[in-house]
This record gives structure tokens, C-alpha cells and sequence, in this order.
């Protein structure tokens, strides 16, 4: 039996050597329950924070479902299982993974992976640099391959007001 141990994961992004002010804004960062906010997402894609040079992902695959074979010519990818079981691939070699692993993937490897179990994969993933728009949710796969998106320079932090578009993230407008 594996023991129990609560996963916190603290983020704290772009952070001046002074400390966590910013060109007058508060530095919020990310501090969270990434276990159970992992555990509990029922979305195949959802971006839970974007900073400059990385960025929080939470990912649920059904069973049987895959994140579809991708490479990230430049940027690396860090993967952890939180629940569930599945395999792998990196550059062709396939790896068993399931509750507590963790998988790095380097630039340029072509990757993928698959829900090998009859329970939901539930995984957080971190990019660095970032490779979605931030605020990203894709409640379905299908949802994610119709809306192809790509990281816009846009952080959690600093989301400037462009447009009437910007306007309705309140949240992210400080």
C-alpha cells in the first residue's frame, strides 16, 4: 500500500529579487491543492496559471483516450500522474505509468500519452515556456483539436486590456 501524502504545489513566477511586487501590481503566483484540484478536473484541458517561462496544466483522459502525438520543437514538458493508469511514449519507447509518477519530456522528442486503464487519467503537466493561451479550457479532446490555440505572450499576471475581448477577464486585469 502506498503511503498517503498530500501534494502541495507552489508557483511563484517572474518574481523581482526584491520580492513580490512588480511594477506596482502584487505578484499573485499559484498556490494550491494540485493533488486534489488534479484529481477533482473532469476537463481534458485546463490552464490553471501562465508566467512567463512556464505554465500549469491540468489534463483528465477517459479511458482509452490519448493527448494525440505532438513534439515541442522548443520548449520541455514535465508530466505527473495523479490518479489513474497509462503508458507513455518518448521518441518510440513506451513506459507503464500510473499513480505518483512523474515523466519529463525534453524539446524536440515526439510524445504521447495514453489512458491505458478503466478509470480517468488524471494528470497536471507543466510547460516551459508556455504552450497554451492562458485561461485555456478544452472540456473535450474534440473541443481542443477544433480550437487550436498557441500561447499569445499573455500571463496570468499581466494580462493587458487590447481590446472589448480582454474586458471579460476581470479576474486577470489587476
Amino acid at each position: 500500500m502506498k503511503k498517503q501524502i498530500k501534494t502541495n504545489l507552489f508557483i511563484l513566477l517572474n518574481l523581482p529579487a526584491h520580492g513580490l511586487e512588480t511594477k506596482g501590481k502584487i505578484m499573485k503566483g499559484f498556490i494550491g491543492d494540485i493533488e486534489g484540484l488534479t484529481q477533482d478536473n473532469q476537463n481534458f484541458r485546463q490552464v490553471l496559471y501562465t508566467g512567463k517561462n512556464l505554465q500549469l496544466v491540468l489534463m483528465t483522459l477517459t479511458p482509452g483516450q490519448d493527448i494525440g502525438e505532438e513534439v515541442h520543437e522548443d520548449r520541455d514538458q514535465f508530466f505527473r500522474i495523479e490518479a489513474g493508469k497509462g503508458e507513455v511514449k518518448i521518441d518510440g519507447k513506451i513506459t507503464v505509468v500510473g499513480e505518483d509518477d512523474a515523466i519529463i519530456v525534453p524539446a524536440g522528442a515526439k510524445h504521447n500519452v495514453t489512458n491505458t486503464g478503466e478509470a480517468p487519467l488524471h494528470l497536471y503537466t507543466i510547460y516551459g515556456p508556455p504552450e497554451h493561451v492562458d485561461g485555456t479550457l478544452h472540456k473535450t479532446k474534440a473541443q481542443a483539436e477544433a480550437q487550436e490555440e498557441h500561447f499569445d505572450g499573455r500571463t496570468t499576471e499581466f494580462y493587458p486590456i487590447k481590446n472589448e475581448q480582454d474586458k471579460a477577464r476581470p479576474d486577470q486585469n489587476l
